[in-house]
Order: C-alpha cells, then structure tokens, then sequence
C-alpha cells in the first residue's frame, strides 16, 4: 500500500513505519485509542488561511488546539483562520481525516508546535483515512523544512 505520503518520504529515503487501522471516525483521539499510541504523541495536520489567500499547515499534538493568533504572528500577519474541509482537500489533495504534511498537491510551508519535539517518536497521518506513519519529529522537521514555534493553547 502507498501514498503520495509515503511516495515522498521512500524517495528521500526517511525512515519510517506505517500503521494502519480500521477508521470509524476523524480526528487523533480516535487515531490515539485504535493504533495504542499517545494522544500527545499523535499529530494533527491542520490548513490554515493566512492573509492575502496564503496558506500553511500547522503540525499539533492531538490533544492540544491551535491557537490562531500565535499562529498569525509566526508568519507576521494580522489574522488566521481554519479552512473549510473543502478547501483543505483541494490544497492537499488528501481527504479529510487523512490529511498528511508530506506529498501535498500545493506546497505549504509547515509550522510544528514545539511541543512535538519532546518525543523521540510520534504518529502523523500517511495520506489516507486509517494509516499513519511512525516516525521522529526531527526527521519531519528536517524533511519539511518546519518552522517551530508555540502555536498551541
């Protein structure tokens, strides 16, 4: 099985584990509970409106919320905003529940909250509903190229 996800990561040769599950309902609680791992330790993939039609992805643990405003200030703008699932599908060209930083249809520059940092290994979804892959939050910094600040609350 693959994705555009895990496409990407094989090519940069990063490591990383897949594990899937059988997916009942969105969100990292569930993700949590049905693979055993941490809820801190499993990563939200969240898109965000910036000003002026930009837009970026924010990297949570799964049992914090992204606060906007912190967000707003990395990329030194006035407002942030939550897109609508719509318009996440269309920037990523992943459904909603499977939405992955890695392989997007449109690049994004990605913020992780720093928090995600303190694992040595941590769950992010793979592409598609029910897998998500293992990996260390270093290896997603670097891939992605991460800002890191405190956007969580």
């Amino acid at each position: 099985m693959s994705t555009r996800a895990i496409t990407f990561l094989s090519k940069k040769g990063i490591p990383f584990e897949v594990l899937k599950y059988e997916h009942e309902e969105k969100g990292a609680k569930f993700a949590a509970r049905a693979t055993g791992f941490s809820l801190e330790q499993t990563v939200k993939t969240l898109v965000v409106e910036l000003e002026y039609d930009n837009y970026c992805v924010a990297l949570m643990p799964g049992h914090r919320e992204l606060n906007l405003k912190r967000l707003a200030k990395v990329f030194a703008v006035k407002s942030a905003a939550m897109v609508d699932a719509a318009a996440a599908e269309r920037l990523t060209g992943y459904l909603v529940g499977g939405i992955s930083p890695f392989g997007t249809k449109h690049r994004l520059p990605v913020v992780m909250d720093k928090s995600i940092l303190n694992f040595g290994q941590i769950l992010i979804n793979a592409g598609q509903r029910g897998v998500m892959l293992k990996m260390t939050p270093n290896d997603i910094l670097n891939t992605l190229n991460c800002r890191v600040a405190e956007i969580a609350r």
